[in-house]
């Protein structure tokens, strides 16, 4: 394996080490969403960790995960941040500014009394509320009610990471829990990066009401599917308990809530099944005192048999996937490089047999028409780094239009348009010509890369012709996805550009945070599409030298076998030997790369289809 292959098998280890699932938790206030958390991930510590009470309780969105390169722990990023100049993203950097509690994972009182800390207020002047974005002159019912001494409630912190060795947590479970409305449209980076990347998203109702304004509102603007990944979308109708009705029959109770499925599902605009009425509060208290009965009312078991079957386990499929097709195409370049030895050894072996008898003279010519032959390759070697000089620059230029720089200038223009001061005349406009401008640098960088690869397409052909090598030019980077993916970003966020936002965008703060947010997206779509065609090219070339190395090598084991004869008696014989013997070490080594492969490229999916998704609980 050489460095290419091995560092391609490293990015593939660390894409399986640190690819997360994110199941992000949406909902309005009071709709049970914290006790459903509690109720799926944490009733093995026999009490609630999430704070639940009546009214507002998570107050600023908390990503629960694991890492094992940080210690037990919560941190919080507090609100004033919200001041500062730079994205969420940019603050995960700067671990010194985030406040660290440290958890002790053996004491569910210390767990709760931590993670209490996520519902924290502080009370400010209204000004100070507004520059923070929770106050807006323009939509007074939006607005937290201000006391007696003109002072309003806003949340104490910004954002909550928890790192707990939770189980599936540890095997790469993230889950988002959001707040409600005004604090999500307050936050962009919420709605541009976390829930739009999140790989499946539980949006939670009451029962009792069903679908209301605000949950709608909700849904609307931050969580209607694109029709690709409806799937991924679970609408949980919570709190079924408060329909339990003992004055009427159970069959009356399940007619009324199947109503209430099926109403929901027609105004969401999704399918029935997608909608899963459970009682997440009677499930956490049917769990922690082992009582079957109550567990299988709440129906909470359902929504967990989703969750695994459903989201987790297409994530999953995903990510098998992935794992074969890079394997495989490693396998693939491996038994080129051994088929390449296996065919130099048979060549030697039948040139060195045919000099059994030879005098010296004979043997000399062959040493010479073998000097001849690599002067002949080396000739050809100097065309082949000319080639490649050529696709290096035109490499290049696709590397430019992929880079920071030619992505900060196609969204400059929008930049510039969302700090301007007062209302934001035709930034709508502007929005749109920034992601048509992204997605011609996408095209215009796709088409290079095809004039690269019918370059590289027919160069492969040539020295496969002329040199007997068996290159095979890799797969041209598919950026139009990448074009998708910035479609997908551009629909997602137009509400931000509406007439109804109009005087939130005016605020200078919100508008700052949605250019950070943006910026922060976009420019992560481009750095993505940037490694895919630096992995190609890499992956090309990797090609190119090993078979190129193995031909000089060739090359200079059949001098030195040559000398060898031509030096002692007896050599002809001992090197034809040494050969034989190598034929069995590659069939050896061919062999076990058969058994270090064969499980991630062939068994993978039906090792997992006998053992099932990665369960919830």
């Amino acid at each position: 394996m050489d460095a290419s292959l091995e560092a391609r098998l490293k990015r593939l280890e660390a894409q399986l080490r640190t690819d997360k699932v994110m199941v992000a938790f949406v909902a309005e206030f009071s709709r049970g969403k914290s006790e459903l958390i509690n109720a799926i991930f944490f009733a093995n510590y026999g009490r609630r960790l999430m704070p639940t009470s009546a009214g507002r309780t998570t107050m600023c969105p908390t990503e629960l995960g694991y890492s094992s390169d940080v210690p037990p722990s919560l941190r919080l990023l507090p609100i004033e941040s919200r001041l500062e100049s730079m994205s969420l993203a940019d603050w995960r950097l700067r671990p010194e500014r985030w406040t660290h509690i440290d958890l002790d994972v053996r004491s569910p009182l210390q767990l709760a009394d931590a993670f209490s800390k996520v519902a924290e207020v502080r009370r400010v002047p209204v000004a100070e509320a507004r520059s923070l974005g929770f106050w807006h002159d323009q939509l007074p019912e939006d607005n937290p009610v201000a006391d007696a001494n003109g002072m309003v409630e806003v949340p104490r912190w910004r954002h909550a990471l928890i790192n707990i060795a939770h189980p599936l947590l540890k095997q790469g479970l993230i889950i988002l829990d959001t707040p409600g409305l005004n604090a999500i449209g307050a936050e962009p980076e919420l709605t541009v990066n976390l829930i739009p990347q999140a790989h499946a998203v539980v949006f939670i109702l009451a029962a009792d009401t069903g679908v209301t304004k605000s949950d709608l509102a909700v849904w609307r603007e931050h969580l209607t599917p694109e029709a690709d990944n409806a799937n991924a979308r679970l609408v949980v109708l919570n709190k079924i308990d408060t329909l339990w009705d003992t004055l009427r029959t159970p069959e009356d109770v399940q007619a009324q809530i199947q109503r209430q499925r099926a109403t929901s599902a027609e105004t969401l605009g999704v399918a029935t099944d997608q909608v899963i009425a459970v009682s997440a509060q009677k499930g956490l208290v049917g769990k922690i005192t082992e009582d079957k009965a109550l567990l299988e009312a709440s129906h909470l078991l359902e929504l967990e048999d989703a969750l695994s079957r459903g989201i987790m386990e297409q994530r999953e499929h995903i990510l098998r996937g992935a794992v074969s097709k890079g394997i495989g195409e490693l396998r693939t370049e491996t038994m080129r490089v051994i088929n390449i030895r296996r065919r130099d050894i048979a060549d030697q072996k039948l040139e060195l047999k045919g000099l059994g008898g030879k005098n010296n003279a004979v043997i000399r010519n062959m040493r010479l028409r073998i000097e001849q032959e690599k002067q002949e390759f080396d000739a050809g070697d100097a065309k082949i780094q000319a080639v490649r000089a050529v696709q290096q620059k035109l490499l290049g230029d696709v590397f430019v239009l992929l880079g920071s720089r030619a992505c900060t200038a196609d969204i400059q223009p929008l930049t510039d348009a969302l700090r301007q001061r007062g209302l934001k005349l035709g930034v709508k406009k502007v929005y749109a010509q920034t992601f048509d401008r992204l997605r011609a640098g996408l095209a215009r960088a796709q088409s290079s890369g095809g004039e690269i690869q019918s370059m590289l397409d027919a160069t492969f052909r040539q020295l496969n012709a002329e040199y007997s090598f068996s290159l095979q030019v890799p797969a041209e980077p598919d950026l139009e996805r990448y074009s998708r993916e910035l479609t997908k970003v551009e629909r997602s966020h137009l509400q931000y550009f509406g007439l109804g936002q109009a005087f939130k965008l005016a605020q200078p703060e919100f508008a700052e945070r949605l250019v950070l947010a943006l910026s922060s997206r976009l420019r992560a779509v481009y750095d993505s599409a940037f490694a895919d065609v630096e992995l190609w090219s890499k992956s090309a070339a990797a090609q190119l030298e090993a078979q190129l190395r193995e031909r000089r090598k060739s090359f200079t084991r059949r001098i030195e076998a040559i000398d060898r004869i031509h030096q002692a008696s007896g050599g002809l014989q001992e090197r034809v030997a040494e050969l034989e013997a190598s034929e069995t070490m590659m069939d050896l080594l061919d062999g076990r790369l058969q058994d270090l492969t064969s499980y991630f490229v062939t068994g993978t999916d039906a090792h997992f289809a006998n053992t099932g998704p990665m369960p919830v609980t």
